[in-house]
């Protein structure tokens, strides 16, 4: 799997369990994202207003297509999110530095979903550009 590859290629990413926080990982990673060219939007149940990004409650909800799941949740709360990656078949579902559930993304990977585990992917973005 060329990970530079799939940063250089996708456009849009989807950043399941942004935070409001803007002192939290995955509000300052999504930031970073944004600083870089991507189109970021956030998936949080509680929909927090979060100042240029739009949030939705689920991936379900995104009304167009997702480049890159970028995932912020426990290890243990993986599959609760793979039915709605599989809903919404995205190229790339990665889950971020420290998260890792291979049990739980067997079945995205059967779909041919590239699935990228305990990475970050501001780090990788800065070996790659």
């Amino acid at each position: 799997m060329d990970i530079c590859k799939i940063l250089e290629e996708s456009k849009t990413i989807a950043v399941v369990g942004i935070s409001s926080n803007p002192n939290r990982t995955s509000r300052m990673i999504a930031e970073f994202l944004i600083r870089n060219g991507y189109s970021v939007v956030g998936v949080n149940p509680g929909k927090p207003k979060i100042e240029g990004i739009e949030v939705f409650a689920n991936l379900k909800d995104i009304p167009f297509e997702i480049d890159i799941v970028d995932v912020f949740r426990k290890p243990e709360d993986i599959p609760q999110i793979i039915p709605d990656v599989l809903a919404v078949n995205p190229k790339v579902l990665w889950l971020q530095l420290g998260i890792r559930n291979d049990e739980a993304v067997e079945q995205v990977v059967k779909n041919g979903i590239q699935t990228v585990q305990d990475r970050c992917i501001k780090i990788e973005h800065g070996m790659c550009f």
